[in-house]
């Protein structure tokens, strides 16, 4: 029987032997896995644009394809929770980071590359830069929604499947890899330890506010249905507990239906808002991302205005509602942005990716959880409406649910 390895137990494998090995690797050995890295970022690189327009433009293609009022109160509420969550999560790494974290000239440093070079690189040049890729996929996606034509739908939805088989064939796989080439180089530089540390605090701090939002995400729906939020979130713990598992947020719909559905949603709102917020709604994807995102930032001393910080949140959540479907999806779409928006370097970006994947399994849950507050909150707002049967989700070829996975 083949032995199948999950991303994160990959990943902190990759962790630990990058920094086991650092220790005693001769310097031949660390150039040619610096090689690798050099090559797998440069890909990196070269696919980030193609993902944003194979993913984003078709995902927004979809929303546009649904219509009515129960598709626009889930959406805005939706997008509505994931910029709070965003927003809180900037507000407690503010207030918090300058007496968790430091500053020295040593961990300013942390992401840069050590002394030693790669043996050769092989330049990737992308087809465009990534504010352009948003722009056209932001243009085809409100395209599409709009037109009846199906011809550039079918090339889209194709693109999307090239890009969402070369993220679970090829960068998955090898980000394990990646992830122990940057270790190994930290170990080597001496650097490793500083940024160790950053990961342990920024992961216990990530725990608690995603506790915190949860209970004001259900304390509104209580407040909206009058409902108690302790009760609510009792009843949500068993969709918390299996997307834990699952890692991803529509392999827990079942479970999340039938907690829904005994939190008092009516049965075709919740098979509607349910499958739709496992695409749309990512509250704790963002709240990881931002405050990652943040420490980094912060401890590489970089100054980061409010107002531009603040356009990433509003950008970040638009970007990954195109999240694919692999665990770990939602960093993989937001490499574009942090890279334009906040100047990541390609080993920032790296750093990123390994902090998002330790905590892969608390954002996905907190996602679930708080999608029985939106489908509490949609079933109060629309049962003040006619009664009416609720609109299904759409499929897209190849796609018979409607949804990804992710």
């Amino acid at each position: 029987m083949k032995l199948k390895w999950g991303l994160l137990p990959g990943v902190i494998c990759a962790i630990a032997l990058g920094i086991g090995c650092g220790l005693f690797f001769p310097d031949w050995l660390v150039r040619a896995a610096l090689t690798f890295n050099g090559f797998f970022g440069n890909f990196l690189g070269f696919i980030i644009p193609l993902l944003i327009v194979g993913l984003v433009a078709p995902g927004i293609a979809e929303l546009g394809r649904s219509a009515g009022r129960l598709l626009l109160i889930t959406t805005v509420l939706a997008y509505g929770f994931t910029l709070a969550s965003g927003f809180f999560s900037y507000g407690v790494s503010e207030a918090v980071f300058p007496y968790l974290l430091e500053t020295s000239s040593q961990t300013a440093q942390f992401a840069a590359a050590a002394e030693l070079k790669p043996y050769f690189t092989v330049a990737m040049p992308p087809v465009m830069d990534v504010m352009s890729a948003l722009v056209l996929a932001f243009t085809l996606g409100l395209g599409m929604a709009v037109i009846q034509g199906s011809r550039l739908k079918g090339i889209m939805w194709d693109f999307r499947d090239i890009i969402d088989r070369v993220i679970a064939r090829v960068i998955i796989p090898l980000l394990p890899y990646y992830i122990f080439g940057i270790f190994l180089n930290m170990t080597v530089s001496g650097q490793v330890v500083a940024v160790l540390g950053v990961f342990a605090k920024i992961i216990v701090l990530i725990f608690v506010i995603t506790a915190v939002m949860l209970f004001l995400q259900f304390a509104a729906a209580g407040v909206v249905a009058g409902k108690n939020p302790f009760s609510m979130l009792k009843t949500m713990s068993v969709a918390y507990m299996t997307a834990l598992g699952t890692q991803s947020s529509a392999a827990t719909i079942p479970v999340t239906l039938k907690q829904t559905v005994k939190l008092g949603v009516r049965e075709e709102v919740a098979g509607f808002v349910v499958p739709l917020c496992a695409t749309i709604h990512l509250s704790g994807s963002t709240m990881k991302i931002v405050a990652c995102a943040l420490a980094i930032l912060f401890m590489s001393g970089t100054p980061m205005p409010f107002a531009r910080f603040a356009g990433f949140i509003c950008m970040l959540g638009i970007t990954m509602v195109a999240a694919p479907g692999v665990p770990g999806g939602a960093i993989m779409a937001a490499l574009g942005i942090l890279q334009s928006m906040l100047g990541f370097s390609e080993a920032e970006l790296g750093l990123m990716i390994a902090l998002y994947i330790a905590m892969d399994s608390f954002g996905t849950a907190c996602n679930v959880t708080g999608d029985g507050a939106i489908s509490v909150i949609v079933d109060k707002i629309y049962s003040r409406r006619a009664p009416q049967a609720a609109p299904k989700m759409p499929s897209a070829p190849g796609n018979p649910q409607g949804i990804r996975i992710g």
